[in-house]
Order: structure tokens, then C-alpha cells, then sequence
């Protein structure tokens, strides 16, 4: 049998002393100090723990607890082995503060305006729904209020064109404990969007469904036209798509849906909050949360 080879084929390419299974004064490598860590401090030979690290006398000291529950501390850094091999122990990372606006008392607020709450655990889907008109409705609608209907457990879906909603909602089955709200462009009277919500309330079912809608032909114009350095979004000529209508007069690239798909991105990205957002878009969303949520939870 050929013994292994301690080596290899290029003795120069590495320290058979300091790095392999056969190393006898291994590489010391870094770990961060994380509560909980089982170390080794080389010079006392004690062993504990990691509690917590702090600052005494200008450095950082590691605190140590043994399975006695006694607790020495120890200078941060090299010094220190993890399973018999040598580690230079750091501060572990802290956790970035959470950005976004604040309650005067310091409290985080969601961009929708509402106190955040934070949740360890997903709360479970309730049994009503929102429905929103097309992909760009519903990544607004999550980009301000996500946090919200989280925490109520509302599931948001995609309605593909307001021509498709009473076959939805057939297929849904709205009661009194399972409500339909639904959010659609430009429900202006006369609209054929406003003639199949009439519709759509004189159904059975139609008293637990709230059909809502902002006066807009899309919903880019809901997004306050001064977060794009504008006075006012463009009046694009009827029969124009308006999204791409919109595009060619913000001289913006207006070629093909790929154009289109990162225009939005740009203007959504301007959404920071509520606050950059009509009210009239507003006002109808959150009459919808509310409408979906007052039903009582089995």
C-alpha cells in the first residue's frame, strides 16, 4: 500500500505544517464573537460560551461563559480556537438600522403612513381578496402598502383588464364572510369600466363586493407628476396607448414592452411613500382594506 503523499505533487505550493489534515500549526482563521459561540482562550485554557462583547479601558473584551455559569473576559482578537483550531475572534456585524419614516416617539412607519408591526410569524391569508388591474397596479399597491396587508393577512391578485372581473368574481363566490374588493383605472361615469361595476353590484353577491377605482386612464398618473419633475403628467391624445403615449413625450424610449417595462420601473421608483401618490388613489385603496377586513376572523 502506498502511504499518503503529505506533500503533494508541488511541495512548494503550500506549508504542509500550516494548512491539511496533516497540519500540527494550522493557518488561524476569523469568526465573528456571536452569542453562543463555544471558544477555547489559548493562554488560561478556559472555555465558555461567547456572551456578549464590550468596551473597557479603551478595548474591546469578549465576555466568556463556562458550563458553570462563571464569566471571564478576554481581549478581542487572536488567541482563541474553535474544535483545536486557532481563530482571531472580531465583533460580530451590527444590524443596520431600519431606514424609512418615523413616529415622533421613534416608531417605524410603513409607506403608507400606518404604525409598522413587526410580526415573527406570517399571519395566515384571510378568506376576502383584493383584486387590482394589471401587473403596474399591483406593484404599487405593494410597494406602499405590502407592509399593511401582510400584517392583515389580505392577498392582493392580479385582475388582467377590468373586462375579466365578473368572471372572476363568479368563480370566487363573494359572501358575507368572504369579500371581494377591487381596484380599477379610470372608473369615471359613462366608463365602461363604471357600466360593469354597476354590473357587477347588481350580481348576487354584488352587496359583498366593493368595486373602487382612481379617475385615471393608468395608474402611472397616480403617482404625483413632481416626483418626475413635471407640473403635470402629458395629456395623451385619445386612441394613443397611453402608456406608450406617455413615454414618447417624456422622451423616454418608446420602442417595444421592454420600454415600456422599464419605464415604469423608473417612475415607480420615484414612489417613496403615501405621500407621492394622489389621493384619489389613496382614499380608494384604503376603503378597500378596510371594507375586506371588517369581516370577523372564524
Amino acid at each position: 500500500m502506498t502511504p499518503p503523499d503529505r506533500y503533494g505533487a508541488d511541495v512548494l505550493s503550500s506549508d504542509p505544517h500550516r494548512s491539511g489534515a496533516y497540519a500540527h500549526r494550522p493557518r488561524s482563521t476569523t469568526a465573528a464573537a456571536e452569542p453562543g459561540l463555544v471558544v477555547e482562550e489559548v493562554a488560561s485554557g478556559w472555555v465558555g460560551a461567547v456572551v456578549r462583547v464590550e468596551k473597557s479601558g479603551g478595548m474591546q473584551l469578549v465576555v466568556l461563559e463556562d458550563r458553570h455559569g462563571a464569566r471571564r473576559s478576554f481581549p478581542l482578537g487572536a488567541g482563541f480556537w474553535i474544535d483545536g483550531k486557532p481563530v482571531t475572534l472580531t465583533a460580530p456585524a451590527r444590524p443596520r438600522p431600519e431606514s424609512g419614516p418615523r413616529t415622533a416617539g421613534g416608531r417605524r412607519l410603513t409607506a403608507s403612513g400606518s404604525v409598522a408591526v413587526e410580526q415573527k410569524r406570517a399571519r395566515v391569508a384571510r378568506a376576502s381578496r383584493i383584486w387590482v388591474e394589471g401587473r403596474h397596479d399591483a406593484e404599487l399597491v405593494e410597494k406602499v402598502w405590502g407592509d399593511d396587508l401582510r400584517v392583515e393577512g389580505v392577498v392582493v391578485e392580479m385582475l388582467d383588464g377590468v373586462d375579466h372581473l365578473e368572471a372572476v368574481l363568479q368563480d370566487f363566490a363573494p359572501s358575507p364572510d368572504r369579500r371581494a374588493g377591487v381596484l380599477v383605472d379610470h372608473l369615471v361615469p359613462g366608463s365602461k369600466e363604471q357600466r360593469i361595476a354597476d354590473r357587477v353590484r347588481r350580481r348576487p353577491g354584488g352587496e359583498d363586493v366593493l368595486v373602487l377605482g382612481h379617475p385615471y386612464v393608468d395608474v402611472w398618473q397616480a403617482v404625483r407628476p413632481d416626483r418626475l419633475g413635471l407640473r403635470a403628467w402629458p395629456d395623451i391624445p385619445r386612441g394613443t396607448d397611453i402608456k406608450y403615449g406617455t413615454l414618447a413625450a417624456l422622451g423616454w424610449p418608446h420602442a417595444d414592452q421592454g420600454d415600456v417595462a422599464r419605464g415604469w420601473k423608473r417612475i415607480l421608483g420615484t414612489v417613496r411613500s403615501y405621500k407621492d401618490l394622489s389621493p384619489a388613489l389613496l382614499g380608494r385603496m384604503e376603503e378597500l382594506i378596510d371594507f375586506v377586513t371588517a369581516v370577523p376572523e372564524r
